[in-house]
């Protein structure tokens, strides 16, 4: 692959909430199309600040971050949704509809295992795991070039889970993907790459 195909570039990135103590010195990273990179670590180690820098939440005190389009899937699906809209309203207000768009949502709702109904019903009338495979299907149907995946899992059964990892995976000829995750053995099943952020911060 060219330089082309990469859909995250991160350059020479320091960061810190406090001057004296750095999260991220000289931090380097590049996702690509097709490319599914995993970010572990403990509480704490930056996991989460590397997604809102990516999503210029925060602004790097040094280095460069550059990316194609991007769509998110955070850990807290509640936090994700307007709590006074249906769902079906809130995807709307992020994906121009039309006819394939439509079947896209059918053929993603089928594998979410999710019902046409719960899409019509506003966030508090899901449980917390229907809610997060919801946050999944609005981010899916954005059609990213990078999909950043915030412990996508954690609200679900075993099962369920297995099925929502195999769609994202199959999701990967379209985009490439950047999965926070305290699961290791999830990473080390699904990842061309980890990235260990304690490892990092030894030094």
């Amino acid at each position: 692959m060219n330089k082309e195909d990469a859909v995250l570039n991160i350059e020479n990135l320091s960061f810190g909430y406090a001057k004296d103590k750095l999260i991220y010195k000289d931090f380097n990273l590049e996702v690509k199309k097709s490319e599914l990179i995993s970010i572990v670590g403990s509480s704490g180690s930056g996991k989460s600040t590397l997604f809102e820098l990516i999503s210029n939440n925060l602004k790097p005190q040094k280095g460069t971050i550059t990316s194609k389009k991007i769509s998110s899937v955070y850990q807290d699906p509640y936090s994700s949704f307007h709590p006074s809209f249906i769902i079906l309203e809130q995807i709307k207000d992020v994906v121009f509809f039309n006819e394939e768009i439509k079947r896209k949502l059918e053929n993603f709702l089928d594998k979410l295992n999710l019902d046409f109904d719960l899409i019509n019903k506003k966030p508090h009338e899901l449980s917390g795991g229907q809610l997060q495979r919801c946050s999944i299907l609005r981010a899916l149907l954005m059609e990213p070039d990078l999909l950043l995946v915030d412990e996508p899992t954690s609200a679900l059964d075993n099962i369920v889970a297995i099925e929502v990892m195999n769609l994202l995976i199959d999701n990967l000829d379209k985009c490439g993907m950047l999965l926070i995750t305290h699961d290791n053995s999830l990473a080390n099943w699904c990842s061309d790459k980890i990235i260990n952020l304690n490892e990092l911060q030894k030094d």
